[in-house]
């Protein structure tokens, strides 16, 4: 178990972690879906790679540090938490899920409604999930 920093156990500084994720996840897809609308594809795509990219290095990279000891932690000081966690980290499967759906959609069929469809689920779960966590957890 790796133990969490301290950015992970203070509710505001968790809750910025949370809101700086989601605002810049908004403000990529809302990027991407203007030059998709425009029809610049190849820009679009470029900026679906980013997107992609971000969701990746910095909410599901948040969410591993969660899962490498600050739940750990949580449930420790707290075993009734358990099952809260065991939600909590089902949230994160399915932001990993839906990342790896892009991907295999856009291998076989390139941008289209689907992608789009799934770019908004991951910010709904996200929304959804940090949420939960910080009036859950704290």
């Amino acid at each position: 178990m790796t133990k969490p920093g301290p950015a992970l156990k203070q509710l505001h500084s968790h809750h910025a972690i949370h809101e700086g994720g989601l605002s810049g996840a908004i403000q990529k897809t809302n990027n991407f879906l203007e030059l998709l609308s425009s029809r610049e594809l190849e820009a679009a795509n470029l900026a679906a790679d980013d997107l992609l990219d971000y969701w990746e290095t910095r909410v599901i990279s948040h969410a591993d540090a969660e899962e490498s000891g600050f739940y750990q932690e949580k449930v420790e000081e707290n075993p009734a938490l358990r099952d809260v966690v065991i939600k909590l980290e089902r949230d994160h499967d399915l932001l990993r899920i839906i990342s790896k759906d892009i991907k295999e959609i856009r291998n076989e069929h390139g941008l289209n409604e689907a992608v789009i469809q799934r770019f908004y689920a991951l910010l709904t779960v996200n929304e959804i999930h940090s949420r939960d966590e910080e009036r859950l957890l704290f």
